[in-house]
Order: structure tokens, then sequence, then C-alpha cells
């Protein structure tokens, strides 16, 4: 067991205990508390390699998944593509992946996200240059930077998540406070890509959106094959995967 696998383990126990400590919803396993989960402490530059490989969350390049998804405002279809390129966050060499989102035709969100791995196999999350639009409006306001203005990378795949682990995916106090917590490694899912079993359950909340708590679903191999809004009407589902070493553009 290496050093970051060793601290990694630690940390997840130490924010499970704490989201058990501050009370949970018994059905779903989200804390009820205020009190947000700590804030993780990302290895060194050198702890990280330069592919994406977890099991769960396998950001290999060329990779393009397609999903359909259903909301009160319409139909969104959504590519998110692991780009070839490259970029330096805090230290760290992050792979971008680049994740497209339209709404009955017309580009919604176009966003580069910043993703590496820790020699032990877990997945951090570096942040997002991202551009929502509502018509010709451009808001930018979402974005952020792991090691600018006191955010910090957080965990968006431990290597080996098990039942009861919670972690915090991302932090920028008062904009980017997104945690999850494991609910079940033994889930099972119909989506047009196909029908799964063993999936890897979780729940993504945060506090700066009590009302925005979704149940995703991970497929080994795959990674999402499916998103449940819990207070909303909206679903999200995969719909095709290929890979391909097509290098993608900057921008949509």
């Amino acid at each position: 067991m290496t050093t970051t696998r060793l601290s990694l383990t630690v940390a997840l126990v130490l924010l499970a205990g704490a989201a058990n400590a501050c009370g949970n919803d018994s059905s779903t396993g989200r804390p009820t508390a205020s009190t947000a989960l700590p804030v993780p402490t990302p290895p060194a530059a050198a702890k990280f390699v330069h592919d994406i490989d977890n099991a769960w969350m396998p950001w290999i390049v060329g990779t393009q998944w397609r999903f359909v998804g259903k909301t009160a405002d319409g139909t969104e279809r959504t590519v998110v593509t692991v780009t070839s390129r490259k970029r330096v966050v805090n230290g760290v060499d992050t792979t971008v992946v680049r994740d497209v989102v339209r709404l009955d035709g017309n580009l919604l969100e176009a966003t580069d996200d910043w993703y590496a791995q820790d020699t032990a196999g877990n997945v951090w999350y570096f942040g997002e240059d991202t551009e929502e639009y509502d018509g010709p409006k451009l808001d930018t306001s979402g974005s952020w930077e792991a090691g600018v203005h006191g955010a910090v990378a957080g965990i968006a795949m431990p290597a080996h998540p098990a039942v009861g682990d919670a972690y915090r995916q991302e932090y920028l106090a008062g904009e980017a406070e997104d945690e999850a917590r494991v609910l079940a490694t033994d889930a099972n899912a119909r989506v047009p890509y196909g029908r799964f079993s063993t999936l890897l359950k979780t729940r993504d909340f945060s506090r700066l959106e009590p009302n925005a708590d979704e149940l995703k679903y991970y497929a080994k191999g795959i990674g999402v094959v499916r998103e449940v809004s819990l207070h909303q009407t909206d679903r999200t589902e995969l719909v095709s995967m290929k890979r391909t070493m097509k290098r993608e553009r900057t921008r949509a």
C-alpha cells in the first residue's frame, strides 16, 4: 500500500465518519446537518500519473459519451469527450474533458473540466472553465481553478469506492461545494446504451443547492450511465460510447 493510498483511505474513513456524526437521511445517506465535509488535501504533484484509467471513471483520451436528458425545459443532449489536451493546474498536469450541452438544439453550456489521477488510482477534479448560455447572454461565473482564490481540488472518484464513503468533489467556498456519498455497489439500471448490474450508485449534493441532489449510476469500464434528480423531473441517460483518437477543437 502506497502512502497516497493510505492517506486517502484514512481521509475517506474520516469523511464518512464526519457525515455520520452530522446525521443522515436513512433512506439516501445524505448528511442532514449544515456542517459540510472536511476539505480534502490533494497529493503532491509528483504523486499523479499521466493517464486516467480508474475503473469507474475511465477518462481515456479519445473516448466520447453521448447522453439524452429529459428536463422541465425540454430535451438536453450532452456530449462528453476526453481530449488529448493537457493543462497544468496547481502544479499538476491534468487531462481536459470537454462537456457540451444543448437544449432543444441550442447551445446551453460548454465546459472544459480538468482531471488527474494519483498513483493509487483515485481521480481528482481540479476545476473547470465553463460557459453557460441563456440566449445571447454568456455566464462564466461557474468557472473555478484549484490553487486560485482558495479553491482546492476534490475527489471525483475514489479508486475503490465502498458503501458509506463520503467525499468532497470540489471546493471553492460559496461557489463550488459539491459532495458525494456511496449508496451501493450492486445497483441496476437500464438505459438506451444497455442493461447494467453491479453498478456504483452515489448521491451527489451541495449545501449551496439543497434541491439539486441527484443519484448517479456508474458502470465499470464505462463511467456514468444514468443521472436522476431527486427533487425535479430531470433524468439523463447514456445513449452511446465510442473511442477515437481524433483531436478535439478547443470550443464548441
